[in-house]
């Protein structure tokens, strides 16, 4: 008998050794991509819209720092530094700070989905895109959603707030500081302490405000901060910084069912970002790459002071608002003390079609502005300066751009 087998497996070891060496099956079907056989080719171009940004040298070059692993100390003390720049940038002590993995996006779902159930009634301000995203993941978690809407280019007062947390009862409320969509900056003292007396939670998107308008986490009683990595922060899109108050935090852990997502799970993030001093455990494989990003970018702007990148995006902003209004062109939002610093909002001059215009400084000059987005599409052009790009310089060839695609694209009679 086990001579038999010996002689079998023989037999076998060249049938073996041919799989083994392709490991194949069948023949393949789809032949090398083309496109995958030439080099890389990114045109380079000066990103003056809303975001993504220019990437700085200094984030330019942690991108191309070689892999570690993300279960690594040196990894989770790169971690530490990245909340402790978070807490810097949103002015926090809170300990319970990370970094998503995932654009602003998955910030705003990691809030709801964490601080939400079904059932919860969930108060929205809906002045433009984020408010109309803020309403549609409330929906989609069974909550009980409330719209405050208004007009694009509206913001919300005190009294606002406060008729709808009457009527409405909410756990939360959702605000954007920076309604990118619209070029609106909402102002934010006395909402925390006004949604407290109410027994309601604060949440506040600040994606395209973080690092560019002044914004005091603790101090203005906001309960839950999320942002992005990817406009004044200079750092490519896939990150983005979150932070949870004490009340939210305790909100969260005592929540009587388990959040829709585990991979958004407050409690696993926490863990693995070192916020509940247990030992860390795998939850994802984290995008260490773009954290050596987010980390340089935050280290930035430590050295710069947060006050003096407020200065800089106020001063270049300026610049640029008195630029369009010399060319004749409209500001979007008419009280400049509502005015973002970060995302300039013009609206489409009568008889051009926006699409001309934008394309025509992307092909003639190679810079990005953009139209509008959700409520405020066909009605604005958008405008960023963003971080490194917030410089007169920047402006002064917009602005040439502009002016040039005024006098050459179509225009109708009116």
């Amino acid at each position: 008998m086990l001579r038999t087998l010996a002689t079998n497996s023989v037999a076998l070891v060249p049938r073996v050794a041919a799989w083994v060496r392709t490991m194949a099956t069948h023949q393949l079907l789809v032949e090398p991509p083309q496109a995958l056989l030439k080099p890389l080719c990114v045109p380079s171009r000066l990103l003056l819209g809303p975001g993504p940004s220019n990437l700085s040298p200094r984030v330019l070059a942690a991108g191309g720092l070689q892999m570690i692993g993300h279960m690594h100390k040196e990894m989770f003390q790169i971690m530490d530094e990245i909340k402790q720049g978070i807490q810097y940038v949103f002015q926090t002590r809170n300990p319970l700070t990370l970094a998503i993995s995932g654009s602003g996006h998955s910030a705003l779902e990691a809030a709801l989905l964490n601080l939400l159930e079904p059932g919860d009634s969930f108060l929205v301000g809906v002045n433009g895109i984020w408010g109309q995203r803020a309403v549609e993941i409330g929906e989609r978690i069974g909550a009980r959603v409330h719209s405050m809407t208004k007009d694009p280019g509206g913001h919300y007062t005190l009294q606002d707030v406060e008729e709808a947390l009457v009527q409405h009862k909410p756990v939360l409320l959702f605000l954007a500081h920076a309604e990118s969509s619209t070029g609106v900056l909402q102002p934010l003292d006395g909402f925390g302490d006004l949604c407290h007396r109410y027994k309601c939670l604060l949440l506040v998107d600040s994606v395209a405000s973080l690092g560019g308008a002044p914004l005091y986490m603790d101090q203005q009683g906001i309960d839950v901060l999320y942002s992005g990595a990817q406009k004044a922060l200079n750092a490519p899109p896939g990150t983005a910084p979150i932070s949870f108050s004490e009340k939210a935090k305790n909100k969260v852990y005592a929540r009587k069912t388990k959040p829709f997502s585990f991979y958004l799970d407050l409690k696993w993030l926490a863990n693995i970002w070192g916020c509940d001093d247990k030992p860390r455990l795998y939850h994802h494989t984290t995008p260490v790459i773009s954290l050596y990003s987010l980390r340089e970018s935050l280290a930035h702007i430590a050295e710069q002071g947060l006050e003096n990148s407020w200065r800089q995006h106020r001063e270049a902003t300026a610049y640029l608002q008195g630029r369009l209004q010399g060319l004749g062109l409209q500001l979007f939002v008419r009280d400049s003390a509502l005015r973002l610093p970060t995302v300039t909002t013009v609206a489409v001059p009568a008889g051009y079609d926006w699409r001309d215009i934008v394309n025509y400084i992307m092909d003639h000059f190679n810079i990005e502005i953009t139209g509008g987005l959700g409520p405020s599409v066909g009605k604005v052009l958008r405008i960023g300066l963003l971080g490194c790009n917030a410089t007169r310089e920047n402006v002064d060839r917009v602005i040439e751009a502009l002016s040039e695609a005024l006098q050459r694209c179509p225009k109708k009679k009116l």
